[in-house]
């Protein structure tokens, strides 16, 4: 049985600990190698108060939290994410989300509208497509 999914529903919500080692795992596994995702006395020499977490790193928690909430069979078409403030060590970012289209088709598609804030305001915003999940396919011989 497939979940209907409508247009204003919203997506509880998520909450991530940033924590120096999310911050700097993040960075490494995406090859982004700038100081200021790793060496917390050069990002302040560079004006930050700390090291702040990376747009890819961001891009990959933004992700999860839709397919956490749409299943494993779900897919992402497409991910566009703007950042504002930056996420640092010891701060929480809490994720939420809203259904603003839903299309019918092979496979049906949706649009969310994510957020994320922290204790100083708002890191992301973004607009994520999904192919929604549906029955699982058959297996041969079945």
């Amino acid at each position: 049985m497939t979940r209907a999914y409508r247009v204003g529903d919203e997506l509880p919500p998520l909450e991530i600990p940033v924590t120096r080692t999310l911050i700097v795992a993040g960075a490494i596994a995406s090859r982004d190698y700038q100081d200021v995702h790793h060496d917390a006395e050069l990002a302040r020499e560079k004006g930050s108060p700390d090291i702040f977490m990376n747009i890819l790193t961001t891009n990959g928690l933004v992700g999860r939290y839709i397919t956490d909430h749409f299943g494993p069979t779900a897919v992402l078409r497409k991910v566009a994410i703007r950042l504002g403030a930056p996420n640092h060590p010891g701060d929480v970012m809490r994720l939420t989300g809203r259904i603003t289209e839903v299309a019918a088709g092979e496979p049906a598609e949706a649009v969310v509208q994510v957020t994320g804030d922290n204790g100083i305001g708002r890191h992301v915003t973004g607009t994520v497509t999904i192919a929604l999940p549906g029955p699982s396919p058959k297996r041969s011989g079945t």
